[in-house]
């Protein structure tokens, strides 16, 4: 098994955050090949290109689960700070802020992990849904046999009583 590809590492560093799929500050400064305050200083410098749907800060309990989980590093590079979260649209406006080779390089294979993600879950639920319907037309069917097992194995009902005399 060989190493990585740039776009699996990517895509390991998609989170579900706030109902958004989201990179990290940290991480996105990473890939771009730039210190983490360079990148948070060039947002921050066109801040109106990032309404709060392209990024957020995280909040300290974001933050918190982020760190317990070891998404972002406690030791070496370890911020203070709480990091920024980029949705596509955000890590797109990216591109233009922050516009050396290397970031529109970067930019292109993230853009392929988030399309990546997105057609995978796009599987998924067409699998589900495939699942969900098999399970309906089959439970109609085995609902019959169910029913012929219990009459089988019914006890048999007893017979009538007799009215009138008995010798």
């Amino acid at each position: 098994m060989g190493l990585p590809s740039e776009t699996e590492t990517i895509e390991s560093r998609i989170f579900l955050i706030r109902g958004h799929r989201v990179m990290l500050s940290t991480h996105l400064a990473e890939v771009y090949g730039v210190e983490p305050r360079a990148l948070v200083q060039a947002v921050k410098r066109n801040v109106e290109r990032f309404p709060e749907d392209f990024m957020f800060q995280l909040d300290e309990r974001e933050f918190a689960i982020l760190k317990s989980q070891i998404v972002i590093s406690s030791w070496g590079g370890f911020r203070r700070a709480r990091p920024y979260a980029f949705t596509q649209e955000g890590v797109a406006m990216l591109s233009d802020v922050l516009s050396s080779p290397r970031a529109i390089q970067a930019n292109i294979a993230i853009m392929r992990a988030f399309v990546r993600l997105r057609e995978m879950l796009a599987a998924h639920k067409g699998l589900a849904r495939r699942l969900d319907a098999l399970e309906k037309r089959y439970d109609s069917q085995f609902k019959t046999v169910f029913d012929a097992i219990r009459e089988l194995t019914a006890p048999p009902k007893e017979p009538p009583r007799k009215i009138g005399f008995r010798p």
